[in-house]
């Protein structure tokens, strides 16, 4: 084939023969390919990826590039782009148009759930998506501190209506930014739902392709309400390698279970400390969160080693995807963030396909 023999419809079969790595489906069926133009030997195309994090986008770049200059294509342009499918489930209120929200457990406090919660937002904004982080730790919310941000941009309007705070492209909600730092929330169930209704229902949210919900520790009033408040598309279990974490991790796998919300894998934090001679100490074991996914057959989404600037980062309002971008916590957690994006746009693809359209026929 010469270069100038190409056209559309070549170029349309030449890319039905790539395909997506994580959906085993070809450019083509998904729909991906959009925009395409070919003029003599110039190619130009847009492609579309289920979310903007895909951690396969450079290999289908790469292959699509070159399926194209083996077709006779000179000059080839391609943009990628990502839409994030919905989960499917109808959400009430300011949070009608958050796409997928993910919730984010631990079974014992002190895991670093909040770190791992926030670094997975910021790394998810930072790829392009639309993020929100709601802290739903009512008696510990730490979120404020993390995201160095201490006030909501103006108070509640007439209606209850909130408009949340905003830090590294992610739109943030907690009780933090509506009480005294040294109050303490003595709050029984019935105040506790009322909470979770309103930061569901009442913040203006916006168009969300993500909404990451950090969980308080254990298994109680809050996750209840939160379930029964707005349907998650999955739960994340954060835990330590240690096997009295592990412990405490399978009940809230089995909270997750209990409330009916899909289990979407579970993350090793402070995997391990590496030394300066390069070797790696197990300050908490190993092997407890790799043993624990196995348990529930689960994806195992990844080891998070355990650094001080990760620490200082939280202390200080500076995530570490943000503050030490090449740092191997912040490599892991990107990574992390990467997968669990992933999964969830497949599982919302999975939700959507399962559908039965009802057609109503008018008598």
């Amino acid at each position: 084939m010469t270069k100038d023999q190409l056209t559309e419809e070549l170029a349309l079969a030449v890319l039905s023969g790539i395909q997506d790595p994580a959906l085993k489906k070809d450019l083509i069926a998904l729909d991906a390919v959009r925009d395409l133009r070919v003029i003599a030997s110039e190619v130009s195309l847009r492609l579309l990826l289920i979310t903007p994090s895909h951690p396969f986008a450079e290999q289908i770049e790469k292959e699509t590039r070159a399926a194209l200059e083996k077709a006779g294509a000179g000059k080839i342009k391609i943009e990628m782009d990502a839409e994030v499918p919905t989960d499917g489930r109808p959400r009430t209120g300011l949070a009608e148009s958050v796409k997928n929200v993910i919730a984010v457990a631990s079974g014992k406090g002190g895991v670093g759930k909040s770190t791992v919660s926030a670094n997975v937002a910021v790394a998810l904004a930072q790829s392009g998506a639309k993020v929100g982080l709601l802290d739903a730790d009512i008696y510990g919310p730490n979120i404020p501190t993390m995201m160095g941000v201490e006030h909501l941009p103006m108070p509640p309007d007439a209606s209850g209506r909130l408009a949340p705070a905003e830090a590294y492209g992610v739109k943030l909600m907690s009780i933090g930014f509506l009480v005294k730092p040294e109050q303490a929330m003595v709050w029984r169930g019935p105040m506790l739902h009322n909470a979770m209704r309103q930061f569901m229902n009442d913040v203006e949210w916006g168009d969300l392709d993500y909404l990451i919900v950090d969980l308080p520790p254990g298994t109680g009033d809050v996750q209840l309400s939160l379930a029964q408040t707005t349907p998650m598309s999955g739960g994340v279990i954060v835990t330590l390698p240690q096997k009295v974490s592990v412990d405490d991790a399978r009940r809230g796998m089995e909270m997750f279970r209990q409330l009916r919300v899909p289990l979407m894998g579970v993350i090793e934090n402070m995997s391990y400390l590496e030394l300066p001679d390069g070797t790696r100490m197990d300050v908490f074991g190993s092997g407890g969160g790799e043993a624990l996914a196995k348990e529930f057959s689960v994806p195992f989404l990844g080891h998070i080693p355990l650094e001080p600037e990760v620490r200082a980062g939280g202390d200080t309002g500076k995530p570490i995807v943000h503050s030490h971008p090449q740092s191997a916590a912040a490599k892991a957690l990107r990574a992390i963030a990467a997968d669990l994006s992933l999964r969830a746009s497949m599982a919302a693809l999975a939700t959507q396909s399962q559908a039965i359209p009802i057609k109503i026929v008018d008598e």
